[in-house]
């Protein structure tokens, strides 16, 4: 029994131990609020209620399209009235403005006809006072060409309206009338300056040509000569061939009377040559 009852404090301390070296964790935050219980929904009401909902929503869309349908049907309704009653108002407009053109021509053409009696009859009268009176026309008409003249119009000028000028205006205009001149002379300089370089430019050119056409025209006069030569010496080598008989001697006159005939189209050929640059004006 001593034995037993000195074992036994040990698990006792042990146990006062662990009871005061275990802290409680703290409570979840969610546990501090009540817990409410959900009410339990069965298969067959959600099953039900989804179907409602989903009549509801198709009865909106419907509505929302009857609805979208009326307001186009109306739009267009409105549109076509719109356009039926600007076209109406326009047919009224081009009537009205017809029937005033239609009214106006008649009196247009006999103000016509009335401006073209009197300018043809002021055309005749002025015809017979002419010849009636010829000393007096040939004054105007002299007076008239004088007028068109440039020279007499600006001496004319200067001697009546252009005494009423100052002296200050007619030494500005001068003065602009200067710088013009001065304008115009320069921009002529320039471009003769150019057109003489052109024109010297251009006679370098043509005497550079002229000496090459000339020294083609002899090379092409040489070579003609040489082409009467070769030409000469075929028409011998033909006439040699028809003095020997054979098959052999009529080939070979053959295949001459081609060459020969080939030589004198090059021939002709630098005939016309040297008679175009005899009309060029240089001599070969």
């Amino acid at each position: 029994m001593a034995t037993e009852e000195e074992a036994s404090p040990v698990p006792a301390a042990a146990e006062a131990e662990e009871t005061q070296s275990y802290i409680p964790p703290p409570p979840h935050p969610s546990s501090s609020f009540p817990e409410v219980e959900s009410p339990t929904v069965t298969t067959e009401e959600g099953e039900r209620g989804g179907q409602l909902l989903a009549e509801e929503e198709k009865g909106v869309g419907w509505q929302t399209y009857y609805n979208s349908a009326g307001d186009l049907k109306r739009t267009v309704y409105e549109s076509t009235d719109s356009a039926l009653r600007s076209a109406r108002s326009l047919k009224q407009n081009s009537s009205t403005h017809l029937r005033t053109l239609q009214d106006f021509l008649p009196q247009l053409k006999s103000q016509f006809r009335s401006y073209e009696d009197a300018f043809f009859t002021k055309f005749k009268d002025e015809l017979m006072s002419a010849k009636e009176n010829p000393a007096v026309a040939s004054g105007v008409a002299v007076a008239a060409g004088l007028l068109l003249l440039r020279g007499p119009r600006r001496f004319l000028f200067r001697n009546t309206l252009g005494r009423f000028r100052s002296e200050e205006a007619l030494y500005v205009k001068a003065e602009k009338n200067v710088k013009e001149l001065n304008l115009s002379v320069d921009i002529m300089k320039r471009e003769s300056a150019k057109l003489l370089e052109r024109s010297a430019l251009a006679e370098k050119d043509m005497k550079r040509g002229r000496n090459e056409l000339l020294n083609a025209g002899s090379d092409i006069q040489r070579l003609a000569k040489s082409v009467y030569k070769i030409e000469s010496q075929a028409t011998d080598l033909t006439d040699g061939l028809r003095q020997i008989p054979g098959r052999e001697a009529l080939k070979l006159r053959a295949e001459v009377g081609t060459m020969a005939a080939l030589i004198q189209q090059q021939r002709s050929a630098l005939d016309k040559k040297i008679l175009k640059i005899s009309e060029l004006g240089v001599s070969v």
